[in-house]
């Protein structure tokens, strides 16, 4: 049984969606890998931040795009969100609404 991958809701879709040409190209072949392989295939595609929460790593010319997820019941993965990089470390506040998220689906 293969893995899939959903949004949390239309909103983080969309902003995912909407990533650069060329990231958004690397986002899709990352997803692809991850519904053939599982969420665990590391870097450069995919890392830990901890707790359960992971992140998918996609770049482009661009620049770097971030798509937060955790896995739930079975072999759903689900994108809580998407942003661009715009320094070196990952903001702690999309980190923090990741996790709130996180928090809001594993309750259900």
């Amino acid at each position: 049984m293969n893995w899939q991958v959903t949004f949390y809701n239309k909103k983080v879709e969309k902003e995912t969606l909407s990533f650069p040409k060329g990231i958004l190209a690397n986002f899709l072949r990352i997803v692809e890998m991850i519904e053939e392989y599982g969420p665990a295939l590391g870097k450069p595609y995919t890392a830990s931040i901890g707790d359960g929460l992971f992140e998918i790593r996609a770049k482009g010319r661009e620049g770097i795009g971030r798509s937060l997820f955790c896995t739930i019941k079975g072999r759903e993965i689900i994108i809580f969100h998407s942003f661009i990089k715009k320094s070196q470390k990952t903001p702690k506040k999309d980190i923090d609404l990741a996790r709130k998220r996180m928090k809001e689906v594993k309750k259900l």
